[in-house]
């Protein structure tokens, strides 16, 4: 449940990070899988930031 949003919807890059994660671990061993393991990692991570800046407050722009 980590994943999911506070409105109940999933982010689509969470969503895209598991789909490459899934297919990395169908894969052997070797450079093909680490490089898709990457991705789903780049992708988690994005997917946390939007997740994070969808629900954070909104902050005044300073410029």
């Amino acid at each position: 449940m980590a994943n999911r949003n506070i409105s109940g919807e999933v982010s689509t890059l969470l969503l895209q990070a598991k789909d490459f994660l899934d297919e990395a671990r169908r894969l052997k061993p070797g450079p093909a899988r680490n490089e898709l393991r990457e991705v789903a990692k780049v992708l988690h991570e994005l997917g946390k930031l939007e997740t994070q800046s969808k629900f954070a407050p909104d902050q005044p722009d300073t410029r």
